[in-house]
């Protein structure tokens, strides 16, 4: 083959790759038309201060404890602050109210104010009370109450009538639990028996525990967690933890006495009251002489 021949052979082939390329080229682009390519806008975020370890109630806040990260600013929450200098500022003590986990934003309303001391006071809801009971192992629930727990609050005593009779009524329900003894931390998970139980309640209901742990005795019911429903109760007496029927009404003794009329001629019949002779199933027969030699009978 002549050395033309080749090169126009190698020519042909090289031209018809790119016109394939060239092609393919064009029927992507073609494609491609009428579909316009948007670039997505990057999301708005600022710096908030979140956790850097576990927080427990009454621990101090610092730098080795918490850090800053980025958040987005539509769900920013409520109370966050923006940096660890604005939270800290003037070096003033910050303490934790209310268990944080990492990672968790830092609010305003889990932290004391600038200086301010992690009192009991601190963590008491606008308009309530807090309000400190004696409890026992067992009207404690066995220890098993812990703060941040809802409870009832159980009233037994005796009755003031003749009888003197004892009865248990439920005083409160769905109480919430701030502390045992000096334990305020509400993820607390150790159960141990205490000797006080400190409640948060409406002033009305602390002149009720105060009356009612004076002129009886008070015990605690715990509550499943997540139940705030109240529900209808009733007094519980003796009579009614027994499981037997009520006993049944004495059954009265028949009558052994009647009454007889006896008419006279035209005037009113006069009532008499005899003796019974029998009680028999038919029913009881009377039999009396009336009158001297006059003798009735009436069934």
């Amino acid at each position: 083959m002549r050395l033309g021949s080749v090169l126009m052979l190698v020519a042909a082939t090289v031209l018809a790759v790119l016109a394939g390329l060239l092609a393919q080229s064009w029927l992507e682009a073609q494609r491609r038309v009428g579909v316009p390519v948007t670039a997505q806008p990057r999301a708005s975020t600022s710096k908030i201060v979140v956790a850097a370890q576990p927080l427990r109630f009454g621990m101090e806040l610092g730098t080795a404890n918490l850090r800053e990260v980025e958040w987005g600013t539509s769900t920013l929450p409520a109370g966050a602050s923006a940096s660890i200098a604005e939270l800290l500022k003037g070096n003033e003590r910050r303490v934790v109210l209310a268990a944080i986990e990492p990672g968790e934003p830092i609010l305003r309303w889990k932290i004391t104010g600038p200086g301010q001391r992690a009192g009991l006071s601190s963590v008491i809801a606008a308009g309530l009370k807090a309000v400190t009971i004696r409890v026992t192992d067992v009207l404690g629930v066995a220890g098993f109450v812990l703060p941040g727990d809802r409870v009832d609050v159980l009233y037994t005593k005796a009755d003031p009538g003749v009888d003197k009779k004892q009865f248990t009524e439920v005083l409160l329900q769905n109480v919430r639990v701030l502390a045992v003894d000096q334990l305020a931390d509400d993820r607390s998970e150790k159960p141990a028996v205490v000797k006080a139980v400190t409640l948060e309640v409406k002033t009305q209901d602390t002149q009720k525990l105060a009356l009612a742990g004076t002129v009886g005795s008070l015990s605690l019911a715990l509550r499943p967690a997540g139940t705030a429903a109240t529900v209808a109760t009733q007094r519980i007496s003796p009579e009614d933890l027994s499981s037997l029927p009520a006993p049944a009404a004495p059954r009265s003794e028949p009558s052994t006495t009647g009454l007889v009329g006896v008419r006279r001629g035209l005037g009113d019949a006069t009532l008499y009251t005899v003796p019974m002779d029998s009680a028999e199933p038919g029913g009881p027969t009377i039999t009396r002489a009336l009158e001297g030699s006059e003798k009735r009978t009436h069934r």
